[in-house]
């Protein structure tokens, strides 16, 4: 039975732990979410008396690795745990066992990534004046598809664009994320014994970030947990007030909505101790409070006597001179590089960004999940295979690593290559072996890719899935690339470059607010607030909108929070930005820095 020191965890954290029914835990900011889930996880896999799985339903693939890692620290037999996003959750145990149910799916399926859906709809929305494949996002129901553009003047072109889109999909056996959740819901709803089997499958299916899941999702969720009639139980937690991504259907559904509708005894509960930031951070995020939650600073930091600046009158040129005087001020004053971020809304925003930071502060380091300088679609073989190729060999990373070969190894034999004499050892040693002299990214992974399969004995050309996978790989990448490079970033394709994705984070962090999502550091420093960006254009409630990004803005620090909305930025030919519209509202004693 996993045991824990009463110290771990309070007296909130361990009674969701130890709650023997499902659970639905509205967790606050700081208040150690990942941990009472990485525990939950752990409590329950101990207490296994059968062979059921326990399955955990993360909102990112670098959280699974962040949950399983953590579980494995703690000295838990994970071969009972299954953990991954929705969209793997529902190729694994719906659409590759069910899919011959599926007309669409039975002879064969591609799942296409960002890069080559963006493709598609630039070129099929290039005969529509003022229509772009940003335009063109949209999300799944239970009854078809919603536009996530609020400009309704220009939906009929949309649902034309999105009509012929479909249909080259389909033509040619293909299909994109949303689609993933689409053909699982409708296998689910077609054919009722699919639910069935999974509810005996499973023992418990835990979900994070409920806030920012689908309706679409939870109905897929629901007819699990249904069809068991109490035999599975749940585990969901999240925060609704750091629900940000509305404008692509996720939502925070209430508990009593859930209950009703999974038929099953939920209890709700609630983290509401903040270990992470000072009681005046606190106070300061929860000005943009959307849905009441009551938060107690709890932390070491409670007292801290935190600086919070806004600056609103800074010129847009004047910026980049501000970010390294700040950057500057933090390290004097002994904060480590990893504990500074710097935010921006956009990722375009932040590559050209980088590159002068670079410049002006050249004894600095800067890392960032904004700047993965290569194809990140985590779905791509060649991306797992990638994964392996730039990371170390050393005993730290030895588990992580073993846990990467054995996903490659799998895809393999998915791909129908006799697997038979490959273990997860020797894929590393294979791949420890290769040594280039290479220093263009791309390049070294071409020449890597090839090395290593020639060292497996193994034909890429032999095996289509492989071939076709490589070529969405490197398309992908080398778009992105020339991106960031237009950007500013001109050493993005640097091997050195390439190698620090997956390495643990080092210097300072640049990220959209986004990216930071579920992330904490000393000082958080972020520009570009403003209106059009926070909240972005397409966000139909912009108030709300921009409310939860502050919230996440403003919670992800411990210490120090500078906030600027630069004047003068251009937007479109003759207009400028202006600040996000509840910040500059926000009636706040800020401090003179």
């Amino acid at each position: 039975m996993f045991a824990w020191d009463p110290r771990d965890l309070n007296l909130e954290q361990a009674a969701a732990v130890e709650e023997a029914s499902s659970v639905f835990l509205i967790a606050c900011p700081g208040s150690g979410k990942t941990r009472t889930l990485t525990y939950k996880i752990a409590y329950e896999l101990s207490r296994r008396t059968d062979k059921r799985i326990v399955a955990a339903i993360t909102y990112t693939h670098r959280a699974a690795d962040e949950i399983q890692e953590r579980i494995e620290n703690l000295g838990v037999d994970t071969s009972g745990l299954w953990i991954g996003t929705i969209h793997s959750f529902c190729l694994e145990w719906v659409i590759k066992p069910y899919g011959i149910y599926c007309p669409e799916l039975a002879h064969g399926y591609r799942v296409i990534d960002m890069h080559d859906r963006e493709l598609m709809l630039e070129r099929l929305c290039a005969p529509h004046r003022g229509v772009t494949h940003w335009d063109c996002d949209y999300f799944v129901n239970e009854t078809g598809y919603l536009l996530a553009c609020p400009d309704t003047r220009k939906h009929d072109a949309i649902h034309k664009i999105l009509g012929e889109y479909f249909g080259e999909l389909a033509a040619s056996r293909k299909i994109d994320f949303e689609l993933i959740l689409w053909h699982a819901h409708a296998l689910m709803r077609d054919k009722k014994h699919i639910a069935v089997l999974l509810s005996r499958v499973f023992s418990h299916v835990l979900m994070d970030e409920y806030q920012d899941t689908k309706q679409i999702q939870y109905s897929l969720l629901i007819s699990i947990l249904r069809a068991g009639g109490g035999r599975t139980n749940t585990f969901i937690v999240g925060d609704p007030n750091q629900a940000i991504y509305g404008s692509l259907g996720g939502y925070a559904m209430p508990v009593a909505d859930f209950r009703a509708q999974a038929g099953i005894p939920i209890k709700e509960m609630e983290l509401s101790r903040n270990y992470r930031s000072s009681e005046r951070i606190i106070s300061y995020f929860s000005n943009f409070n959307v849905h009441a939650t009551n938060i107690k600073s709890a932390g070491n930091n409670a007292a801290f006597p935190s600086l919070v600046t806004y600056n609103h009158y800074i010129a847009h040129t004047d910026v980049h001179d501000e970010l390294v005087r700040l950057i500057q001020v933090s390290l004097a004053a002994g904060h480590a590089p990893e504990e500074i971020c710097v935010l921006a809304p956009w990722w375009i925003l932040l590559a050209s960004t980088t590159r002068k930071l670079v410049a002006m502060l050249p004894h600095c380091q800067f890392d960032g999940p904004g700047l993965v300088p290569f194809s990140n679609d985590y779905d791509n073989f060649w991306f797992k295979v990638s994964k392996i190729l730039l990371t170390e060999s050393s005993p730290r990373l030895l588990i992580r690593r073993m846990r990467w070969a054995n996903d490659v190894i799998k895809d393999l034999g998915d791909f129908g290559i006799d697997t038979s004499r490959l273990t997860q050892r020797l894929l590393l040693r294979e791949c420890n072996a290769i040594s280039l002299m290479e220093t263009d990214g791309l390049s070294y992974l071409d020449k890597a890719f090839t090395a290593l399969f020639e060292r497996l004995s193994i034909s890429i050309e032999s095996f289509p899935p492989l071939t076709e996978h490589r070529e969405a790989f490197f398309d992908s990448s080398a778009s992105r690339i020339e991106r960031l490079q237009k950007a500013g970033a001109s050493y993005i394709n640097d091997v050195s470059f390439f190698k620090k994705v997956f390495r643990e984070r080092t210097g300072i962090t640049v990220s959209t607010i986004h990216g930071v999502k579920g992330a904490e550091f000393d000082v958080v420093i972020a520009f570009g607030l403003l209106q059009g960006m926070v909240p972005h254009f397409n966000e139909p409630d912009a108030d709300v909108a921009a409310s939860k990004l502050l919230y996440v803005l403003g919670s992800r620090a411990r210490k120090h929070l500078h906030l600027m909305s630069e004047v003068g930025r251009p937007r479109g030919r003759y207009g400028v930005y202006t600040p996000t519209e509840p910040l500059i509202a926000c009636v706040f004693a800020y401090d003179l820095d």
